[in-house]
């Protein structure tokens, strides 16, 4: 056997920690029974075919599954497939179509014949099935966009999730979520550091990791701000609904950014922050996206750890350096390679030889649905082995050293950096009192 079969074969059944989804609950994923199309496009090639040329109501209707006829739905929308089959996201999509429905080519007629097979798909543990045997993934870690964390009894060792800390990033603490998860008010800047305290007490225990999407609405460039100034902004946050202007925005979410931080050195959990490209089309300001925004608060917190999501594409040699110069910033690959698989598979080969062995974690599908996960692993798993083929047959790598690093990437990197066996003794633990 060839040094690149060895390698390709590890790749192949070596399960594969997943950073990232969003991942609709068993419960949810059975009352959506989601049919054919939505499992084939309710994910990001949406976006591309948007910008290929489809028309809004034509994509709208691609996942509405109300209209039960699939063909029709499909047909608006089947140039604009034509012309973004090819991308990282239409790959995975091809891959769904092949993998779930045995679909070779994806036309109106094709899809109506495979809509039968759909049904077996959307049944009490097949998420599971889908995720853990086909996919071959150790485990997921979901951010649900929740601040409570409890364990998922369809899966308790195998689904994790995230706090979310987007709205106190975003410098809008949300009133109604805060009451109903903490059960407190927020009536001032210390009622708010209460409630954060709170949020941790419940829920890093379970919880995996916290996670903030801040970047889709304010700058991910951080300051210091002190409690003067935070409460300042929040009372004017607090008084009748009224709207802060950015500044202000900007302080109170830096300040509670920083609380964050800090909560999550105390209980020992990682911050996953996205960097990077924006999900969607038409709405993306780059400045605010750049990891290397994030400077001040990497300096000012050396004992946090920082999971610096998407490989912050198109800024990708930034986040090298960040990984190569900090001790505390990971680099994370979730969704990159669906975004794009070329870009990523050379990100991964600038970083082997840039950063230490130890920063870098392959995989997160941040998508909904298990068939999609399934397809996203796939695709990481194919550019991978091509990355590392290439890493030996040019002869930087021996296979031994490809397979140490291959292991390292795709599972002992983040069970160290998110403490995963300690997780899962934990949530078992749990479920069995």
């Amino acid at each position: 056997m060839s040094s690149q079969s060895d390698i390709a074969a590890f790749i192949l059944q070596t399960p594969l920690v997943d950073t990232h989804e969003h991942m609709k609950g068993e419960e949810t994923y059975l009352e959506e029974s989601p049919d054919i199309l939505c499992q084939l496009f309710q994910n990001y090639v949406p976006a591309d075919l948007f910008v290929a040329g489809a028309t809004q109501e034509a994509v709208e209707n691609l996942c509405d599954p109300s209209d039960s006829d699939v063909a029709a739905r499909f047909a608006p929308i089947q140039e604009a497939w034509a012309r973004v089959q090819h991308t990282g996201y239409g790959e995975a999509v091809s891959i769904i179509a092949k993998d779930l429905y045995g679909i070779d080519e994806l036309t109106p007629d094709s899809i109506a014949a495979a809509q039968e097979k759909n049904a077996a798909l959307v049944q009490p543990g097949e998420r599971l099935r889908l995720l853990r045997d086909e996919a071959n993934l150790d485990h997921i870690q979901t951010d649900a966009k929740s601040m409570t964390v409890l364990p998922d009894l369809s899966g308790p060792d195998f689904f994790f999730y995230d706090i979310s800390w987007v709205d106190f990033c975003s410098g809008r603490p949300n009133h109604e979520e805060i009451a109903q998860h903490t059960g407190q008010e927020v009536s001032d800047l210390y009622s708010l550091q209460r409630v954060m305290e709170t949020i941790f007490a419940s829920s890093s225990s379970p919880a995996i990791a916290v996670k903030s999407q801040h970047a889709y609405n304010r700058t991910l460039r951080w300051q210091e701000r002190s409690r003067d100034e935070a409460a300042k902004a929040l009372d004017i946050y607090l008084r009748d609904g009224e709207e802060l202007d950015e500044a202000a925005r900007l302080c109170l979410g830096d300040w509670c950014w920083a609380r964050g931080v800090e909560l999550c050195i105390e209980h020992d959990l990682p911050m996953k922050i996205h960097t990077g490209y924006y999900a969607g089309h038409s709405r993306m300001p780059v400045d605010y996206i750049r990891s290397g925004n994030l400077c001040p608060l990497l300096a000012k917190y050396p004992d946090a750890r920082f999971v610096l999501m998407h490989i912050a594409y198109p800024y990708t040699e930034e986040l090298i350096a960040l990984a190569k110069h900090y001790p505390n910033v990971y680099a994370d690959l979730c969704w990159a390679w669906s975004i794009n698989p070329y870009s990523s598979m050379e990100f991964v080969r600038r970083f082997i030889h840039a950063a230490p062995a130890n920063k870098l974690f392959l995989f997160g599908g941040d998508t909904g649905y298990p068939g999609a996960a399934l397809a996203y692993a796939k695709q990481a798993r194919t550019w991978f082995t091509r990355v590392m083929q290439s890493e030996i047959s040019e002869g930087f790598l021996t296979e031994a050293q490809a397979i140490d690093l291959a292991r390292r990437y795709m599972r002992d990197n983040q069970y160290e950096c998110f403490r995963a066996d300690e997780k899962k003794e934990t949530l078992r633990a749990a479920v069995a009192q």
